[in-house]
């Protein structure tokens, strides 16, 4: 079974927030796939189903970002799911708004809920797909205040390209390997100017 972790917060004052493009991307990829129906368990609402045969458990974390371990960790002990067979879903502020990257084995930088997934595993073994939303351009807006904000009226346009392609590569990762998948989809996601 692959366990497909997306990070964000919970409720709807967090819900098209920078920091929640990771549940952003479990919605619109479950959503492509016709299923939308959330169950609650282990501090995470979770989808089941299979791609080609392989078993998904999609999950969106329910413990605020600073938290994610708590329930990355348990899905996988509960389902005993292999961490060659993890993938986490975040928002990057290193990489500008458009540019995914699917990497294994990465420090968590500043990203809390990959720094919580790591302390709570014991490793930073595991593959990450990390969601472009770029940083502040002006001095004085924190990036605390940054990434809970909303995407920008130049952004919301391209949002659904983004997590398409996002989709895509979670799919690739899944049914063709870490390696292929960074192949195909690393890079900045062809936007409308």
């Amino acid at each position: 079974m692959y366990l497909i972790a997306a990070l964000g917060n919970p409720g709807s004052k967090y819900a098209m927030t920078r920091h929640n493009i990771g549940f952003m991307t479990a919605d619109y990829w479950l959503k492509s796939l016709g299923g939308a129906d959330w169950r609650d368990e282990h501090k995470a609402q979770t989808k089941k189903f299979k791609i080609e045969g392989k078993e998904v458990l999609l999950a969106k974390t329910q413990t605020y970002m600073n938290l994610s371990g708590e329930s990355v960790v348990a899905l996988m002990n509960f389902y005993k799911i292999d961490r060659a067979n993890l993938l986490v879903v975040h928002d990057e502020v290193d990489f500008a708004f458009g540019t995914i990257k699917m990497q294994f084995n990465r420090s968590a930088g500043g990203q809390n809920g990959v720094k919580s997934i790591t302390q709570l595993l014991g490793t930073q073994e595991y593959a990450r797909l990390r969601l472009g939303v770029g940083r502040p351009s002006h001095p004085d807006f924190t990036l605390a205040d940054y990434v809970l904000g909303n995407f920008s009226k130049e952004e919301q346009p391209n949002l659904d390209k983004v997590l398409d392609t996002a989709s895509d590569a979670i799919e690739s990762f899944i049914l063709e390997g870490i390696n292929k998948a960074s192949t195909k989809y690393n890079g900045p996601v062809k936007l409308e100017p």
